[in-house]
């Protein structure tokens, strides 16, 4: 089963990084978040990736190209010379390097890799900027058994901010910390069949008018998860992120 990452956003959010590397190349310790992401799907055996990239994709193809396994691995120095690896990233992915343009929406980006996911009957996607301690391998078991076109898994926010409920003329007759509330979001890991771009017209953006025409068919799947979840769409974000991982308490590394 494939696994299509878009890779091609601004980062907007995150420009601090973005304006030098594209979002997924922003680093948490040695590594960018997407290899974080790429070796959690590996972790539970999806070894086949698709990059759909777009802004600085010569950033990833480059990174790739150049990857370094000692960066992440133990290893011998035998003679000051030759490199014994104790263990192996990724010897045994299968990387697509798509470049689907600098404007692309999610949308259009899934649109033009779907060439490479041919004899597929489901698929796997992800925004590529965030992490979880998810069982992988349930949810996707669960997704097929549901036999639905698109399921995406919906999780509490992770940012810090109050929702509140006014009157018509804003008088607030109510305001909690989003924790306490029952507002869920997509974290786009999605579980997708090939009949998802019947759903889809040119130009549409994935989760909007796609996903609504399969919401009047029944066929829309968000299984709630309470666990780990945290995107990296801010500079705050990326720091906490950093620090999980400094003091070893990074629960998306189940590996």
């Amino acid at each position: 089963m494939k696994v299509v990452l878009f890779c091609g956003g601004l980062g907007m959010r995150i420009r601090d990084y973005s304006d030098a590397v594209p979002k997924p190349m922003v680093p948490i310790g040695y590594r960018p978040i997407l290899w974080y992401v790429m070796k959690y799907y590996a972790h539970f055996g999806y070894k086949d990736f698709i990059l759909a990239l777009g802004y600085k994709a010569d950033v990833v193809k480059d990174y790739f190209l150049r990857y370094d396994e000692a960066v992440s691995n133990d290893f011998v120095l035998r003679g000051g010379r030759s490199v014994e690896l104790m263990a192996s990233d990724l010897h045994d992915w299968n990387i697509t390097f798509v470049d689907t343009g600098m404007t692309a929406n999610i949308g259009q980006r899934l649109q033009a890799v779907r060439p490479y996911l041919d004899g597929d009957d489901y698929f796997l996607a992800n925004y590529s900027d965030g992490l979880t301690d998810l069982d992988l391998r349930s949810y996707v078991d669960h997704a097929i058994a549901m036999d639905k076109v698109a399921t995406f898994l919906k999780v509490r926010p992770s940012q810090t901010f109050h929702v509140v409920r006014s009157d018509a003329d804003g008088c607030v007759h109510d305001i909690n910390h989003v924790s306490q509330t029952d507002v869920w979001i997509n974290s786009g890991y999605f579980v997708l069949k090939q009949e998802i771009f019947d759903h889809m017209e040119a130009g549409d953006e994935l989760v909007e008018a796609p996903f609504r025409r399969l919401i009047e068919r029944r066929q829309l799947l968000a299984p709630a998860y309470d666990g780990f979840f945290m995107a990296m769409d801010t500079f705050r974000e990326r720091e906490q992120l950093e620090e999980m991982w400094r003091l070893g308490k990074a629960p998306w590394v189940m590996w």
